[in-house]
């Protein structure tokens, strides 16, 4: 949809969405890898996708999440892809020519 967002996350890993005017228009809460070892992960890295419709983040703990976002705010967040890691993600790419592909390192 080419919308212009933000997206910006806090410590208790809550990645709040912002409109072109900003206002923030919704909010969700990340998940950790495993979900024994609780919220003790940070969000390092996000990236939208060309069109806006899914969000990339990696995370300090081993894991990059895309989320899908729906077509309207308020929709159920779900994730679509998860990548588990070796190493720490400093940097996420969405290429606009590969609207399928994210690359991180």
């Amino acid at each position: 949809n080419n919308a212009k967002l933000a997206a910006v996350t806090s410590n208790d890993n809550l990645v709040s969405l912002y409109d072109d005017a900003g206002v923030r228009q919704d909010k969700f809460t990340t998940r950790p890898l495993e979900a024994k070892t609780g919220k003790n992960f940070s969000v390092k890295a996000m990236a939208f996708s060309p069109e806006s419709s899914k969000l990339a983040l990696a995370q300090s703990d081993g894991i990059v999440y895309v989320y899908k976002l729906g077509l309207k705010w308020g929709e159920k967040k779900t994730i679509c892809n998860k990548f588990p890691i070796n190493g720490p993600v400093t940097t996420l790419v969405w290429p606009s020519s590969h609207q399928n592909d994210v690359v991180f390192g």
